[in-house]
């Protein structure tokens, strides 16, 4: 008879050694991705040893992007990661720091919850981290639920998360529990040699603190030969076939299939005693790879921000042109220009001319505003192709304000509090707010579209839902005046009156929106307004040819999508 009532969910833990940035997150979303290619139903959760409660205080340059969920959760980057390769939400219990586990003991012990008990790390810190860890796969709705522990083994601040594992591993049982390690085994040119002593030292350290990996991923620049699998898996103490090949990549698309001809997912399956005999079904997903790799055309699309020295600040935008390219069956070369170079309307002009499309993006603060504004003028007044998101959205207004409708002054109360005519200026709601952490505009909310605008032909459906990221709006007093200039505010939320959407009448395509798109793209579901924004893009820089039939178009390259 066949078992009734909830799930009781499998779990595996995904660690790393030798160094970070060796992809974690991307060998949790591709192992992820083939479970659920098999049928299964899984999630993804990180764990971050950092002390703030979330990254949302956190200067791009310091964690990347802050990637925000449906229910407002401001989250790790990973997060959009397990997303897009998943193609299901994340939540505020998909992501868990530090800052967050203390918090929750120290407001307990304050509450007298401990009843006089000294509070320790073991057993209270460790507790309340499983406790954490297990509120995913104590819902019934996931066979499998993977942790991603952030950080290296060995640093002081991921030791109670290691204890917290080595604790659920004994508590749950052998075939409950999976340990997934993650390291490198490095090429020394000078040796002519692969060397696995740094992954001997990790997983060395790893038991140390009482816990044995089951399998070992090695990032690696070169194919691992049978003799390294098999000495890894003498000095590690595991099998030769739990020793797993991660080898660079051209895309991070790739890893999932790279994945499963190593046969990660039946080995984990395997330990796991889960009995699967679904082939994994990844056609489409081969399918999305097919369009990538093998672009019919090319458009160059500046990305015009404030942080671009670090790529990761826009990593979901990043990768929303992937997947927007790939359903143009183009290749986007994305110009990351810093907006503090613009300041200079001449400069600005020869950095933009060659152009097929501009993106102004997100962020916070005056620097690096009026080059944004310079931006804008260039592309409306040169009918560029236009997508402003968030702080782009309000740059927009300000440009069309000043330059447009003859508002000299038009400005946002974020960088003028006293400006006169405040065409962007703070949320009702957040006038008296003064804590930074966690108070903003955050989460999934309501739009409503004009029937006859552009971006109802793009949805193609009148009400949407987005997730916003803000303190600042676009003043609805400045509205009917705005319309009547030529810049229609055309989303609407419509419970506040909010305005989310302004585009350009008799412009080829140009859009504002107040909230982020690109956290809703996926590889399965390229977002809307990335993929009518890019086949703008690529329109423009048709007719730019056509116009110009002696120039040499540009080659096509096959290579990852972003440079």
């Amino acid at each position: 008879m066949a078992a009734t009532g909830p799930k009781s969910a499998k779990y595996i833990f995904v660690t790393g050694g030798v160094t970070s940035s060796l992809g974690k997150g991307i060998i949790a979303s591709s192992l992820a991705k083939l479970l659920q290619s098999r049928g299964l139903t899984v999630t993804i959760q990180k764990f971050d040893p950092y002390i703030n409660i979330d990254p949302g205080t956190l200067n791009p340059y310091e964690h990347g992007e802050c990637y925000v969920t449906d229910d407002g959760a401001e989250t790790d980057l990973d997060l959009g990661h397990y997303e897009r390769f998943l193609n299901t939400p994340t939540s505020q219990a998909n992501n868990i720091t530090t800052g967050r586990i203390y918090n929750n003991v120290i407001t307990r012990e304050r509450r007298g919850d401990f009843l006089g008990k000294t509070v320790q790390v073991v057993p209270h810190i460790t507790d309340e981290i499983k406790r954490n860890i297990r509120l995913l796969g104590d819902t019934g709705e996931y066979d499998i639920v993977i942790t991603e522990i952030g950080g290296c083994v060995g640093d002081i601040e991921s030791l109670p998360f290691v204890e917290a594992v080595r604790q659920l591993k004994f508590e749950l049982g052998e075939k409950d529990t999976l340990v997934i390690h993650l390291t490198l085994v490095p090429y020394l040119q000078s040796a002519g040699e692969l060397k696995t002593k740094p992954t001997q030292h990790s997983v060395r350290m790893l038991l140390e603190n009482g816990v044995q990996p089951d399998i070992i991923v090695c990032r690696t620049e070169y194919p691992l030969p049978q003799e390294i699998r098999r000495k890894i898996a003498l000095f590690c103490n595991v099998q030769v076939s739990s020793v797993i090949e991660a080898i660079d990549a051209e895309t991070i698309y790739d890893v999932p299939l790279l994945m499963q001809k190593e046969r990660l997912d039946q080995r984990a399956l395997y330990m796991l005693d889960l009995y699967n005999d679904k082939d994994a079904e990844l056609d489409a997903w081969k399918s999305f790879l097919g369009r990538l790799k093998n672009p019919g055309d090319v458009v160059r699309i500046g990305l015009v921000g404030k942080y671009v020295e670090l790529h990761d600040a826009y990593k979901s935008i990043a990768e929303s042109f992937i997947h927007a390219g790939a359903q143009n069956e183009c290749k986007v070369k994305i110009e990351w220009i810093q907006s503090e170079t613009l300041l200079d309307e001449h400069h600005c002009a020869d950095v933009l001319h060659d152009l097929d499309g501009v993106l102004v993006a997100p962020g916070f603060g005056e620097r690096g505003i009026d080059g944004k504004i310079n931006a804008v003028r260039y592309v409306r007044e040169h009918g560029v192709p236009f997508l402003g998101i968030c702080l782009g959205m309000q740059m927009a207004v300000i440009e069309y304000a000043r330059h447009v409708m003859n508002i000299a002054d038009a400005h946002s109360t974020e960088m003028d509090p006293h400006t006169a005519n405040p065409v962007i200026c703070l949320m009702e709601d957040q006038k008296n707010v003064t804590d930074k952490g966690g108070t903003m505009r955050l989460g999934a909310y309501t739009c409503k579209l004009k029937r006859d605008s552009l971006a109802h032909q793009i949805y193609g459906k009148t009400q949407i839902s987005e997730r916003h990221r803000h303190r600042y709006e676009f003043n609805s007093s400045y509205a009917d005046a705005f319309e009547r200039a030529g810049l229609r505010p055309t989303g609407i939320n419509p419970d506040t009156g909010l305005v989310e959407v302004v585009e350009l009448t008799g412009h080829p395509w140009f859009m504002g929106v107040q909230f982020h798109p690109e956290l809703k793209s996926t590889v399965m579901n390229p977002h809307p307004l990335f993929v009518k924004f890019v086949g703008a893009a690529l329109a423009h820089s048709q007719h730019k040819r056509a116009a110009q039939p002696n120039e040499h178009a540009a080659p096509v390259e096959t290579a990852d999508m972003v440079d």
